[in-house]
């Protein structure tokens, strides 16, 4: 949406009242101005533009299947670099890959994962083996997806929020990862809401989405859209749930004009929490209650999956909650896409050392066979570790 956001001086001004309770004046992007002044019925009618259209129904239920969800396993090299150091090892080519083999090839792993998102370095990597990672994935019926958006960058003229870059080259991009066996991407958005959240930070966040979306689906990719409400704050779960509700709404319109079809696409969303420094803490039953609501005031039954970010909850709080939320049939399949989540106890004992690979394998099935409980609803928290229940909240996490 670079092009709209250079117009912006061109736009008349909008009142938003989203900054802590404070009147300011923000400009609209005279493009969004155009849409909101000239949206007819037929505008509104969601549609594939895309000859994969049977396809991407296909695969998003395939990764919507019960008892399944995603590993994410995307982290960029600087961030799975970060991960490295917490158990002494170097950021090598040699030492994400022998994680990144670690993970992919954890036996029976497909029971419990149906897609897994990887990094641009993974999708074109070998094993240590020297398969590829994609054929191991597939071999184990875990659908390959791809991480596309390029990062987050200051956006000028918000309230020290950021815009997440990547759609220059998208199409080219996109056509060349499903050549690759990718079959799904993912482009990761945030709102903060300590920084306001402003409606030019809303607003972009929910364009640079639909167009990725709309771009992803020409390509023959699921589009998964994530809107990450961070939990960065002291607000309480009322102000979360506010903020979703209008980020949700913004992402949906946006999607709708853009022609997404909402059958082949996947929500990634934020759970409704407190802020990670709030003094009331919420139970799952709490946080099923809160997010479930906003589900269903939000979300099209179209939409085939929700894949919840895990967002620095421990790994145990992610389970917990998504468990409660499988309470009681939903319109849609309520599952993960978690990182940290499910990976956490796994690289902890894994340590860089070879002998410790199954052992580290069988903790990742562990958090996998969790979660896919909780999907089903079944999940009762047994014999969980000390490890799974420490927090893994970071201040402005980026990766």
């Amino acid at each position: 949406m670079a092009s709209s956001t250079a117009t912006m001086l061109k736009a008349s001004p909008v009142k938003s009242d989203w900054v802590k309770g404070q009147s300011i004046l923000l400009r609209q992007p005279s493009s969004v101005s155009a849409i909101r002044s000239n949206v007819t019925p037929s505008s509104l009618t969601v549609r594939a533009a895309s000859s994969y259209a049977d396809e991407l129904v296909k695969t998003a239920k395939t990764i919507a299947s019960p008892g399944r969800g995603i590993l994410a396993m995307d982290e960029s090299n600087a961030t799975c670099g970060k991960r490295l150091a917490s158990i002494g090892l170097e950021n090598t080519e040699a030492n994400r890959q022998a994680y990144r083999t670690l993970l992919v090839s954890a036996p029976g792993l497909g029971q419990y994962i149906s897609g897994a998102i990887l990094f641009e370095e993974t999708l074109y990597q070998s094993t240590t083996d020297g398969k590829k990672m994609v054929d191991v994935l597939v071999e184990q019926n875990i659908v390959p997806g791809i991480k596309v958006d390029k990062g987050l960058v200051p956006l000028t003229g918000s309230n020290d929020e950021s815009w997440c870059q990547g759609l220059d080259g998208l199409a080219s991009r996109t056509a060349a990862y499903y050549q690759q066996g990718a079959r799904f991407a993912k482009w990761r958005t945030v709102v903060s809401i300590p920084n306001g959240p402003s409606a030019l930070a809303v607003k972009e966040a929910a364009w640079g989405l639909a167009r990725y979306a709309a771009i992803s689906q020409d390509s023959g990719l699921v589009p998964i859209v994530e809107p990450e409400i961070m939990l960065d704050g002291e607000h309480n779960i009322d102000r979360t749930y506010d903020v979703a509700e209008k980020v949700w709404a913004e992402v949906f319109f946006y999607l709708a004009q853009n022609n997404v079809m909402f059958e082949g696409i996947l929500l990634k969303p934020s759970m409704v929490t407190p802020g990670a420094e709030a003094k009331d803490r919420a139970t799952p039953e709490q946080v099923a209650s809160y997010t479930l609501k906003l589900l269903r005031n939000r979300i099209p039954p179209a939409v085939p999956g929700i894949m919840f970010l895990s967002g620095g909850q421990s790994e145990l709080e992610a389970t917990l909650n998504l468990n409660a939320m499988n309470q009681a049939p939903n319109p849609w399949h309520v599952s993960f896409s978690y990182a940290r989540a499910l990976q956490n106890t796994c690289l902890k004992t894994w340590g860089g050392k070879e002998e410790n690979v199954k052992a580290a394998q069988d903790t990742l099935l562990a958090r996998a066979k969790a979660n896919s409980s909780a999907q089903l609803g079944k999940y009762t928290g047994e014999g969980e570790s000390e490890e799974a229940k420490e927090g893994m909240f970071v201040k402005g996490y980026t990766y």
